[in-house]
């Protein structure tokens, strides 16, 4: 009983660190800005709309996690999260199923998407990172065919989820969903001993490919309600071809860092939901100082490696995937 209680004693106190820490990385990213520029930056108002925004990234971000976790990647998240977007509202549009077409055709979609991209990792039997850039092409193609190259637009009775609650609603819903998943099922336990250590998690009995190929599916199920919140937010998606998708691949992925570096603390949901209100904040800073996007990219990719260092401490003998 008594290690028992140790035990819980020092998660507990470790949740607290981290949560003491994303505070003060908040505090301190809406700090270094508000100094900077006190007049058009900071405001409660504003911290709200970079709340709400951030929203949108930490759905996906929290679904890709599963897939992370276990050491791969995915570089068809953006042409996912377009070709979903597209579907649904083509769904909710043309088809005339309203709010039900718009959901369940983006979920769908992603969920699809994330099947493929699954089955041809586990087959093909090379890097994620490899098959998933390859196949981002042909879903920009298909959204692209889909679109018949024409602006997808939600009307305006369709965009509940594009501001608060219905999209704090949606977020929250999928965030219980994530965190449900992860603690308290075999899905959630499988995937974290396949992410520590494959080759044991074989021994074990654990059907690994399978439970790769369903993190793929989990996440592009997540990718889909992202792809719903992003639509709604900003009304309409323009399909894309060439790759220009994956600019839709950073902001997610920043989360996904997050939630890596904290899970020595047990909380790294939290830590994606609070990490991507980060980096929105990091964001607005720099479109509220005028900086070029060049040196906003540059800055922000520094801000995270700091981040991730100072979050994250390998042990001797360990391998950083």
């Amino acid at each position: 009983m008594n290690a028992s209680n140790e035990t819980t004693g020092k998660k507990m106190s470790g949740q607290v660190k981290g949560y003491l820490l994303l505070i003060f990385l908040v505090i301190l990213s809406w700090g270094i800005f508000k100094v900077i520029t006190p007049n058009n930056f900071g405001s409660a108002k504003n911290m709200l709309s970079y709340f709400e925004a951030s929203l949108l990234a930490a759905v996906g971000a929290v679904g890709f996690y599963f897939v992370m976790v276990m050491g791969m990647f995915d570089f068809s998240i953006g042409a996912n999260i377009m070709l979903s977007a597209i579907v649904g509202c083509v769904f909710a549009n043309r088809l005339g199923l309203g709010y039900m077409g718009l959901i369940v055709g983006s979920i769908l979609t992603g969920a699809l998407v994330g099947l493929l991209n699954g089955f041809f990792y586990a087959k093909l039997r090379i890097p994620s990172m490899i098959v998933t850039t390859g196949l981002a092409l042909i879903y920009e193609s298909i959204a692209n065919y889909i679109a018949g190259g024409v602006e997808q637009t939600l009307p305006s009775n369709l965009r509940t989820f594009g501001q608060m609650p219905g999209n704090l609603i949606l977020a929250v819903i999928a965030f219980a969903i994530a965190y449900l998943l992860l603690n308290y099922t075999k899905i959630g336990t499988y995937t974290y001993a396949i992410g520590s250590n494959e080759f044991v998690a074989k021994n074990m009995g654990i059907n690994v490919n399978f439970y790769k190929i369903l993190a793929f599916i989990i996440s592009g199920a997540f990718l889909g309600i992202m792809a719903v919140l992003t639509i709604s937010y900003g009304s309409s998606m323009v399909a894309v071809t060439g790759m220009a998708s994956m600019s839709r691949n950073f902001v997610p992925t920043m989360g996904c860092f997050f939630g890596l570096a904290f899970k020595k603390y047990g909380m790294p949901l939290p830590a994606i939901i609070i990490g991507e209100f980060v980096i929105n904040i990091i964001f607005f800073g720099f479109i509220a100082l005028g900086a070029p996007t060049a040196i906003q990219d540059v800055i922000t990719g520094f801000a995270l490696l700091i981040i991730v260092t100072i979050t994250t401490k390998v042990t001797n003998g360990e391998i950083v995937k």
